[in-house]
């Protein structure tokens, strides 16, 4: 990550708006702004695959969900955060990973500038390959601050996206019993 391209982008950014680059309270901001980037956009450097290598044999063949995943990422159009959990829910096909590294699968996509359409394929999809489950079924619900505080400025207003891949793709029971499992508490 060059954090200096980030502290000259912010620099340009508040001389844009009309603000003061040497006034005290903004004389540290593109630092920190650069230290804030390097954390929340972390993803670029981690393979999500890495997780998904520590395996425990199973011979389950029941859904193993793990929901209410928090989350934080940022809309890659307007760069401004959109927030919300994620369930994922898979079928084994012999191996079971640990259950962290679920969150942290998850964790990876999310650390970098998405499409919440995207990010849901990509946690299906990286399962699917690294994991090799029966199926995989993944539900992401999120509030965009794109839509919250600018635009049509409708705060409380959720996306739901939802992929599905091997068995729970045509199998409607699968599916059903996946959407029966979020609504437990």
């Amino acid at each position: 990550m060059d954090k200096e391209k980030i502290k000259e982008g912010v620099k340009l950014i508040l001389e844009g708006i009309g603000e003061d680059i040497n006034r005290e309270g903004l004389l540290e901001t593109p630092d920190r702004i650069a230290q804030m980037y390097e954390e929340l956009a972390a993803g670029y450097t981690d393979d999500a695959a890495v997780h998904l290598q520590k395996r425990f044999h199973a011979d389950n063949t029941d859904i193993v969900m793990e929901k209410d995943i928090n989350f934080y990422s940022f809309c890659e159009h307007h760069m401004l955060p959109f927030y919300g959990t994620a369930a994922v829910a898979y079928i084994p096909n012999g191996e079971v990973v640990g259950l962290s590294k679920i969150a942290r699968t998850l964790e990876v996509y999310a650390k970098r500038f998405q499409l919440q359409e995207r990010l849901t394929a990509q946690v299906a999809d990286v399962f699917m390959k690294e994991l090799a489950p029966q199926g995989v079924m993944v539900l992401i619900e999120a509030e965009h601050m794109c839509i919250t505080m600018r635009g049509i400025k409708k705060p409380g207003t959720k996306t739901v996206t939802v992929a599905a891949r091997g068995v729970f793709e045509d199998n409607e029971q699968l599916r059903n019993s996946f959407y029966r499992m979020l609504e437990r508490r």
